[in-house]
């Protein structure tokens, strides 16, 4: 199976090859899912999508027609993804259903410090 991930920071690119553990053909982009970057998909059978792709209806139309048949989200929430159009065009979404509860409720925190001791304007 050949994979393409979309979005991916230089830094993560490692961690995901370290994941590859089955060995299947990545590919790795630091460009977003979008109507215009769809053709990046060509020739893999899944993507691995981000927070900020677009996986609005038009562009599953355009990643199906192309034979994207998997996407997986690496984030908890699908709300960038178009649920009801892919399963209509034979997608099937995954994603991260359980980020750690502790990694939340700290950077919570930490946001909340930050605002409160004004360290942005600092």
């Amino acid at each position: 199976m050949k994979i393409l991930f979309y979005s991916t920071k230089d830094y993560e690119q490692s961690f995901l090859e370290a994941c590859n553990v089955n060995k299947r053909e990545v590919t790795f982009t630091n460009q977003r899912l979008s109507s215009h970057t769809v053709h990046l998909a060509q020739g893999f059978e899944a993507i691995s999508i981000f927070t900020g792709d677009d996986a609005s209806a038009p562009v599953l139309e355009d990643l199906a027609g192309i034979g994207i048949r998997f996407i997986a989200i690496r984030a908890a929430g699908f709300d960038n993804v178009n649920i009801d159009k892919a399963t209509e065009c034979g997608i099937i979404v995954t994603n991260v259903p359980a980020y750690s509860p502790y990694a939340i409720a700290e950077h919570a925190v930490a946001m909340i410090l930050a605002l409160n001791r004004k360290i942005i304007l600092a």
